[in-house]
């Protein structure tokens, strides 16, 4: 196609928004409401799946020696541990360790037991993959010089069955809003083409090929997915700036933390773009269509 045909595509479809601009505030309205939308519910989404993974890693298995195991013992338990197959990393404690960590967390009353520790050495593992950790606790229970294997049995699987069906919804209603936006936007294209199907037929009688006719509506469709996507843009950066400024403070020294602004941020917005153009893009190729048989 020659440089002077596509110009000409792209000043038409610039034109043709400025001609019909009732129909391009309905079209824009339509794509910025829907991909506010979906952009607010993606950003929502994807810090509830930061913080479910940040719950998941969180999660460890505490194995409480024997009393009777010696050093040796000890060493040979930590290097039957290492060698299981997924383990991530395990990390050694001594009682008095253990004790100084509940003095430091209850109080200086517990202080009084360091003249007679009745803890453990302990143990604390890490399954590569979280969801394994029931698994690769059976396999520690096993082995010879553990008292007691202690991960949560029963509250963890719990806990992952949940976070497992939130993603799968989130998920699904992501998929959902992008199926709805489609449609909708897709229909109030179709609204504006429907307006200008004597503009396509005339086209199309004096010898214009499907193609000839189609690109500028594309190109039309484009403009309206781009001009769309401004307003959700703008208002899901500054919301998210706003909120992690405000809970990210708040969230220090908890087990799970807000994305980090950069790259999350610009990643959704990047998002949100692609999906404005995709969607101005394929709702006017797909409803000029049935207009260019004449």
């Amino acid at each position: 196609m020659k440089s002077r045909t596509i110009s000409r595509h792209f000043r038409e479809s610039i034109k043709s928004i400025g001609r019909n601009s009732w129909m391009t505030v309905a079209s824009v309205s339509a794509v910025t409401v829907t991909l506010l939308i979906v952009g607010v519910f993606i950003m929502i989404m994807m810090n509830l799946n930061k913080i479910a993974t940040d719950l998941e890693n969180d999660v460890e298995i505490k194995v409480l020696i024997d009393l009777e195991a010696d050093q040796k013992a000890e060493d040979a338990l930590q290097k039957q541990i290492k060698e299981l197959s997924g383990v991530d990393s395990f990390e050694y404690s001594t009682k008095e360790e253990e004790l100084n960590h509940l003095v430091k967390d209850f109080g200086e009353d517990l202080s009084l037991f360091k003249q007679s520790n009745p803890l453990r050495n302990v143990i604390y593992v890490k399954a590569s993959d979280p969801q394994k950790t029931a698994t690769v606790a059976e396999e520690i229970d096993k082995l010879d010089n553990t008292y007691e294997v202690l991960y949560g049995k029963g509250k963890i699987e719990k806990l992952f069955n949940f976070l497992n069906i939130s993603r799968n919804v989130g998920i699904g209603l992501i998929i959902a809003l992008l199926f709805t936006a489609m449609f909708l936007i897709s229909n109030t294209i179709k609204i504006t083409i429907v307006a200008r199907r004597k503009e396509i037929e005339i086209m199309k009688l004096v010898g214009a090929t499907n193609w000839f006719v189609r690109i500028p509506f594309i190109l039309e469709g484009m403009w309206l997915g781009l001009l769309g996507s401004i307003i959700p843009i703008t208002v899901v950066t500054i919301s998210y700036v706003k909120l992690h400024s405000v809970l990210q403070p708040k969230l220090q020294g908890e087990m799970f933390q807000l994305l980090d602004v950069t790259p999350f941020i610009i990643q959704v917005d990047l998002l949100i773009l692609i999906m404005g153009v995709f969607i101005g893009v394929w709702g006017s190729f797909m409803s000029v269509r049935k207009f260019l048989k004449v």
